[in-house]
């Protein structure tokens, strides 16, 4: 009785925590101008859309198991792929308090060795996250540059009005030359008075699980799975981008743009999470908006039904993906 009313109250959680992210779904709305663009949309391509996130989630789940396994080989993929959708339902409510959540996730859920000790520790899990963040950065970096080398005259004037908001690449060079500084001097003194002090022998000892993490990559069986995956991840990137295109192919702003383009826009909106553009410029919708205004002068309420569109219906698929892993994993799986 007692277990049955826990089912019930865990569910009733859960319906309350799908009505507030139902709220982040559509808090950015124009109402009036949204409805007018509804009316034209091909939904039929939005639901694609929302399928090639739902495969993202899973590829991003079977390579965060690579990174994971040579540190648990019993960690499993339905483990990878629930903490992901779990991490960004909780992400919806509370921002980065995903990470945690995901870290915890896999580590509670994984084996144990001889002595009776989780194989799999925070500090060892937070290693492969940054490496599979890192990895994301420069995959996204080096096809941001592609974008400015390859097609400069056109999409240069962006990345420049960017700069100029951040003060220039001075300020950007200052800033990273400054955290690097600041890491190498912390990880030297937790090295050089590791056996003097409690506090730098944990760090120590932390910082040496963080880059057991971040090797494992060369641990990895059939490490052209890795790269593969991250293609696929970016190339469905790119396809819903230009899913929404064809959504919207009725709205005449956006009749002209093409398949070519659709790629621009995502790795816009993509690095929109990770460049910390001043003024508000860095959300997602501001950034794909601003940009769709500066390169085809689309204007920027319009460009904001592009930018909801997208991002309203990736984060639907997103919180229905987390409820319904957490409620796999909290009843299905336990019995």
């Amino acid at each position: 009785m007692e277990s049955r009313v826990k089912n019930i109250l865990k569910y009733l959680f859960w319906a309350a925590v799908a009505v507030v992210l139902v709220y982040f779904c559509f808090r950015s709305i124009d109402w009036e101008q949204f409805w007018q663009a509804m009316q034209q949309c091909r939904w039929e391509y939005v639901i694609l859309a929302m399928a090639f996130g739902l495969l993202v989630s899973l590829l991003r789940g079977l390579r965060w198991q690579m990174l994971l396994r040579p540190i648990d080989p019993a960690t499993s993929v339905i483990t990878c792929f629930n903490a992901y959708n779990i991490c960004l339902a909780a992400n919806l409510v509370i921002p980065r308090a995903g990470e945690v959540v995901r870290l915890g996730y896999v580590v509670k859920n994984s084996s144990k060795d001889e002595n009776g000790r989780r194989r799999m520790t925070i500090d060892k899990a937070l290693g492969t996250l940054l490496m599979e963040r890192g990895w994301d950065l420069l995959v996204g970096a080096l096809l941001a540059v592609g974008l400015v080398v390859f097609a400069r005259e056109r999409f240069s004037g962006f990345f420049e009005d960017i700069l100029k908001g951040l003060g220039g690449t001075r300020t950007l060079w200052t800033a990273s030359a400054t955290i690097l500084i600041l890491a190498g001097l912390f990880i030297f003194l937790a090295r050089k008075y590791k056996d003097a002090s409690p506090f730098w022998g944990k760090s120590w000892g932390f910082l040496e699980g963080i880059g057991h993490g971040l090797t494992s990559f060369l641990h990895m069986e059939k490490g052209w799975l890795f790269l593969l995956y991250t293609l696929v991840i970016w190339f469905l990137y790119w396809l819903t981008s230009a899913a929404i295109l064809w959504a919207l192919q009725d709205v005449e702003a956006f009749a002209g743009l093409t398949f070519i383009d659709a790629f621009f826009i995502a790795i816009i909106g993509t690095l929109s999470s990770v460049v910390p553009v001043p003024g508000g410029f860095g959300a997602f919708h501001s950034v794909v908006a601003g940009f769709l205004r500066s390169i085809w002068g689309i204007p920027m309420g319009t460009g904001m039904i592009y930018a909801t569109l997208n991002h309203e219906s990736q984060v639907f698929i997103q919180a229905l993906a987390g409820i319904g892993s957490y409620i796999h994993e909290s009843f299905f799986r336990k019995s």
